[in-house]
């Protein structure tokens, strides 16, 4: 392994190689990075531990949060999933930067599974995009918190918790959440730590002073400090924008799922309870999912997916030209994103076609 800096510190890559694994062998699980993590947790024979495991999980009541003002709930067994990534630079995040109180949504993904769970929809919704944000309630002080036109979709969750996250991402969509996960970074590093690091190709060096990666072409496996290095570069790729950062993170879940199952998780009982235990303790869920047993049962559901049954798409999305840091939804695009999951369809290509999110190619500097 070579030796990384904590906090200020460049992260370089170790340049080890290991066996590619086995195209059979690929990962049957959903595909965010975060829902990954948790479904580890459904690979049966984990129910000794059920106890222990329920005290690591931390859930929130978004159906009582958010009350009856809310899409409809369609039961046809399709599943809609927000999943968030936390910039929380609280406790053990503090090397990421200064604790300012409050956290942002950095990473966000609506995950749609079909009715029949053979397929998935991820759509990336950059974190500087410019939304209507609707009224919400603070989840610190219990206050109102007044809608706001031209607000970043991350301030959602930074005023209003999980809540005004979800409560945001329905009222962009029209598409009501069965259910919310979030993860941190610490707790994301923990989990790739724990799976024994994720293997990634680079076809160019990637340099970063932002998230301290520094790492040469070739193949690496990269640990949970590396990997985390990843998924928040953004300056050195691409335009230097969220969208670029968007197409590394998928990029890299791509990657995470091929791991998954070549490592042996499941034959491996003392690998799979590490990492269940990294995964309970990393996520926060609705309380739809706030028990292991829950989780299992949610899990087990997704089995069916492979990597080639998702589609990765990003919003569809144009540079605010009033600000050329920021970008805004492209209307009608973002309506056929929005209805093709809402109709249970996959995402038509047309849809993504004109987007500044799809003009980058920070997708293409690893496999």
């Amino acid at each position: 392994m070579s030796e990384q800096s904590r906090g200020a510190g460049r992260i370089r890559g170790t340049g080890s190689r290991r066996r590619k694994p086995d195209r059979r062998h690929r990962a049957k699980v959903v595909t965010a990075w975060t829902v990954a993590g948790v479904v580890v947790v459904g690979g049966a024979g984990l129910g000794y531990a059920y106890l222990a495991l329920d005290g690591n999980l931390s859930s929130i009541d978004i159906d009582a949060k958010l009350g009856t003002d809310r899409p409809d709930d369609i039961d046809d067994g399709s599943q809609d999933i927000l999943v968030l990534g936390s910039d929380s630079r609280s406790g053990d995040n503090g090397a990421y930067g200064r604790d300012e109180g409050a956290a942002r949504s950095d990473t966000a993904m609506v995950v749609h599974v079909d009715k029949g769970h053979h397929s998935a929809s991820v759509v990336s919704i950059p974190r500087d995009t410019l939304i209507d944000r609707p009224a919400c309630e603070s989840d610190t002080t219990g206050d109102r918190v007044p809608a706001e036109h031209r607000a970043m979709f991350n301030t959602a969750y930074e005023v209003g918790g999980p809540a005004c996250a979800v409560k945001t991402v329905e009222s962009m969509s029209g598409i009501r959440m069965d259910h919310y996960l979030e993860v941190d970074f610490t707790g994301f590093k923990k989990l790739i730590d724990e799976l024994g690091g994720v293997e990634i190709t680079t076809k160019t060096a990637i340099d970063d002073s932002k998230s301290h990666l520094d790492l040469e072409p070739g193949t690496h496996t990269l640990n949970g400090e590396e990997s985390l290095g990843l998924v928040r570069t953004r300056k050195s790729v691409g335009d230097g924008s969220d969208l670029g950062r968007i197409q590394l993170q998928q990029a890299f879940i791509k990657a995470l799922i091929e791991q998954t199952r070549s490592v042996g998780v499941f034959s491996n009982p003392k690998k799979l309870y590490g990492l269940a235990d990294a995964a309970t303790k990393a996520v926060t869920t609705d309380s739809g999912l706030g028990s292991v047993k829950k989780l299992t049962g949610f899990a087990g559901g997704l089995k069916g997916l492979g990597a080639d049954d998702v589609h990765m798409v990003t919003l569809p999305v144009e540079y605010d030209p009033a600000d050329p840091n920021r970008v805004l939804p492209q209307e009608e695009a973002g309506r056929q994103v929005w209805a093709a999951l809402r109709n249970d369809r996959p995402v038509p290509a047309s849809a993504t076609e004109k987007s500044a999110g799809d003009k980058g190619d920070a997708g293409r500097l690893v496999e």
